[in-house]
């Protein structure tokens, strides 16, 4: 699954006894090479988006400036398919941009609301829960008629988060959510398919976010989980310059 530069990150994330890491990467690179094991390669999926109007659409207050210094600054969601033997199931994550972690998904057989909304609503329940502050939330997503109900936006003023919908009408406008949902669709969904039915997505699912979220790295995180990172900035990050934000890589 991982390509050479992921999987010397992994090899290495604990040192020898001289405080090195274990493996040199052109090593690991010869190894796959020989073996003829190589990373899973992403491709570009169909747009599910069904647009409101734009005078009906929040203000863009991202402008494809994916970045943020700590943790619920900046939320993006998006929705993405699965084609299953029984039918298309479809899935809505919600991402944090500070550390990229996963904080809500929701499987379903439909596009309405609902899809959406209870993926916010994980979102907003795990970090809640965890004490978290979301007032001032900036939650972006495109212009999907999911994202515009009344009770989406009752969901977001009720902890004081603004919506914000991109304003260019094109991928762009929401790149790091799509850029999860294209590792999604090649990390699992395309690489353990054909699936049988909506609780096969489902359950697989919710193991590889549990995985994404605490044991993949993520380069834009420095080669740490977002797990790892967010208990490693707990506070946010005092200044931009500790960290190269990758706008559009949910690498």
């Amino acid at each position: 699954m991982f390509g050479a530069r992921k999987m010397h990150t992994v090899l290495n994330r604990e040192p020898d006894a001289r405080g090195r890491g274990h493996v040199a990467r052109c090593t690991v690179e010869r190894l796959m090479r020989a073996a003829g094991l190589h990373g899973i390669r992403r491709a570009k999926a169909p747009n599910t988006t069904r647009s409101a109007p734009r005078e009906q659409c929040p203000a863009d207050l991202v402008d494809r400036h994916f970045s943020a210094f700590r943790a619920n600054e900046l939320w993006v969601a998006d929705i993405t398919y699965v084609h299953t033997f029984t039918g298309w199931v479809y899935v809505a994550f919600v991402t944090d941009v500070f550390n990229r972690e996963i904080v809500g998904w929701q499987v379903s057989r439909s596009l309405h609301t609902d899809l959406a909304l209870d993926a916010l609503r994980m979102g907003i329940c795990q970090r809640t829960r965890d004490a978290d502050d979301l007032s001032g939330l900036v939650h972006h997503f495109d212009r999907g008629v999911q994202y515009r109900s009344i009770r989406y936006g009752r969901a977001l003023a009720e902890q004081d988060a603004v919506a914000s919908v991109g304003s260019k009408g094109d991928s762009y406008d929401n790149a790091l959510a799509e850029a999860l949902n294209s590792l999604y669709k090649a990390e699992l969904i395309r690489n353990r398919g054909p699936w049988t039915g909506i609780d096969d997505v489902e359950i697989a699912t919710a193991e590889w976010v549990h995985w994404f979220n605490t044991f993949r790295p993520h380069s834009a995180l420095g080669g740490l989980t977002p797990a790892a990172f967010k208990a490693a900035h707990p506070h946010g990050l005092p200044s931009p310059s500790e960290l190269v934000p990758e706008p559009i890589n949910a690498r």
